[in-house]
C-alpha cells in the first residue's frame, strides 16, 4: 500500500525583521531642521537683545555722552528699516537660507572688530557707527528669510511659531540682563566676542539645514520688477494690508509713545527698580501666550488673535490711574499673553496664506508697515506730551489701543480668514 503523503509544513508567521521598516514620521514641530533652526534663531536673537545695552552701557561708562550712545543706536535701527524691502527682493532670488548665512557671517564680522573696537577704546566714533549700521543691514537681509523658513522646517507651522516666539520672547528677557553683568564684570568687548560666537553658531546650524528645493522668482527680472511684484502680491490681499493699516496708526498713537510716557509716569512714583521688574512682567506674558500658542488652533486665527489684543489696553490704563507696582505687573503680564497669542496667529496666517515664492518679498513689506512708524510715535511722544499733557496723550493711547481689535474684528476679510490645516506628516528622510 503506497505511503499516504505528509502534510505540509504549517506557515510560520513572518519575523519582524523579514518586514519592510518604514520610518517614523516627522515630527510635527520639532524635527532635525527645525532643531537646528530653532538653535540659530534663538542665537541671533539673543545677540540682537545684548547689543543696544552693551552698547549704550559702554559708551556711557567710557564716558561719552547721553547723545552719542542715541546717535549708535540710529546708526544700528536705520538701516534695518530702510533695507529690509530689499532683504526681501534678495531672499526670494537667491533663497533665505543662504541669506541669512551671508547676514550671520556680516553680523560675525561687525561683532568681531567691535569687541576690538571696545578693548582698545572707542576713540573714532565714526568706526563704532559704520559697525552698527554694518549689523543693522545684516538683520535687514536675515529678517525676511525668517518668517519663510518655518513652513519649510516644520508641519505645525504655528506650533513652531509659538515656540519662536516664546524663545523671542525668553532671549528678550535674558539677553538686556546678561549683557548688563557682562559690561559690569568685564568690558563691552566680551558681549560682542560672546555675540561674534552666536552668530558663528547660527551660521553652521543654517549651513546644516536640509530644505530642499524652494521656489524662486523667475529668473531674468530686474530688481525693481521683482520689488513691484512684492507689493502687488501684498495689496492682492485685503486680510494683509488691513492689517496693516490698522497697526500703522496704532503704531504712532499708541505703540510708539508708550515705553517713554510709562516711564515718565512710573519711575518717578516707583523708581527705576519697579519700571524694570514691570517690564519683565510683559516679557513674562509673552511666554505665556506663546506657550498657548503652541496649543490654541483656532478655525479663524487672527480673529482669535485680535480678541487676545483687547488686553492690550490694560497697562496703559493702569500708568493712567496711578495703580500700584503688583498692579501694573499684572497688567503688563496679560498685555504679554494678548501679544503673544497675536504675534503667533499673525505669523502664522502670513506663512501659511502666502506662497513661497514671494513670502519673502510680502513678509518685508508687512515688516516696514507694522515697524516702520513705531519710531515717529516713540520721536512723537515727548513733544505731545508737553503739549497736551502725559495724562491726555495716555488716554489717547488707551482707547487707541481700544479700537485697535476692534477695528480688526469689523473688517470682514480679517475676522473670516480660514487657518491653513498642518502638512500631513511625511517620513523623515534618513539621505540628508
Amino acid at each position: 500500500m503506497p505511503a499516504t503523503p505528509s502534510a505540509p509544513p504549517a506557515p510560520t508567521a513572518p519575523t519582524t525583521s523579514a518586514l519592510p521598516s518604514t520610518p517614523p514620521p516627522e515630527p510635527a514641530i520639532w524635527s532635525r531642521d527645525f532643531r537646528r533652526y530653532f538653535t540659530a534663531r534663538s542665537a541671533g536673537l539673543l545677540s540682537w537683545a545684548m547689543l543696544p545695552v552693551a552698547v549704550s552701557a559702554g559708551l556711557l561708562s567710557a564716558g561719552h555722552g547721553l547723545d552719542t550712545a542715541g546717535y549708535a543706536m540710529a546708526f544700528l535701527v536705520a538701516p534695518f528699516a530702510g533695507l529690509v524691502l530689499f532683504g526681501g527682493v534678495l531672499a526670494d532670488r537667491f533663497t533665505a537660507r543662504r541669506m541669512m548665512i551671508v547676514a550671520d557671517l556680516a553680523n560675525l564680522t561687525a561683532h568681531v572688530l567691535l569687541a576690538v573696537l571696545f578693548w582698545h577704546g572707542v576713540d573714532r566714533l565714526w568706526q563704532l557707527y559704520a559697525l552698527l549700521a554694518v549689523a543693522g543691514t545684516a538683520n535687514a537681509l536675515f529678517q525676511p528669510g525668517a518668517s519663510s523658513t518655518v513652513p519649510l522646517v516644520a508641519r505645525d507651522v504655528q506650533g513652531a511659531n509659538g515656540v519662536l516666539r516664546t524663545s523671542e520672547a525668553l532671549t528678550g528677557l535674558g539677553g538686556p540682563a546678561l549683557a548688563g553683568v557682562l559690561v559690569g564684570f568685564g568690558s563691552t568687548g566680551w558681549v560682542m566676542a560672546l555675540s561674534a560666537l552666536a552668530y558663528a553658531t547660527s551660521a553652521a546650524c543654517l549651513f546644516a539645514l536640509r530644505l530642499g528645493r524652494v521656489p524662486a522668482p523667475p529668473a531674468g527680472h530686474s530688481f525693481r520688477h521683482d520689488l513691484a511684484v512684492g507689493w502687488r502680491e501684498f495689496r492682492s490681499r485685503s486680510w494683509l494690508w488691513s492689517v496693516i493699516l490698522v497697526w500703522m496708526v496704532y503704531a504712532v498713537l499708541a505703540w510708539g509713545p508708550q515705553l517713554s510716557l510709562a516711564a515718565g509716569v512710573v519711575v518717578p512714583e516707583h523708581g527705576p527698580a519697579a519700571f524694570g521688574l514691570v517690564n519683565c512682567a510683559l516679557g513674562a506674558g509673552t511666554v505665556a501666550g506663546g506657550l498657548l500658542a503652541i496649543r490654541y488652533k483656532p478655525r479663524r486665527p487672527l480673529a482669535a488673535g485680535a480678541a487676545a489684543m483687547f488686553a492690550y489696553p490694560l497697562y496703559p490704563l493702569a500708568v493712567l490711574l496711578h495703580a500700584p507696582v503688583w498692579l501694573l505687573a499684572a497688567a503688563q503680564v496679560l498685555v504679554g499673553t494678548g501679544i503673544g497669542v497675536w504675534g503667533v496667529m499673525w505669523s502664522t496666517a502670513v506663512q501659511t496664506q502666502v506662497p513661497g515664492e514671494v513670502l519673502n518679498r510680502v513678509h518685508a513689506y508687512e515688516v516696514a508697515g507694522s515697524v516702520g512708524l513705531y519710531p515717529l510715535g516713540s520721536a512723537l511722544a515727548g513733544p505731545a506730551a508737553r503739549a497736551f499733557g502725559t495724562s491726555q496723550v495716555l488716554a489717547v493711547g488707551v482707547l487707541v489701543a481700544l479700537l485697535t481689535p476692534l477695528a480688526l474684528l469689523l473688517t470682514r476679510p480679517v475676522r473670516t480668514l480660514p487657518r491653513v490645516p498642518d502638512r500631513p506628516a511625511d517620513p523623515i528622510n534618513t539621505s540628508s
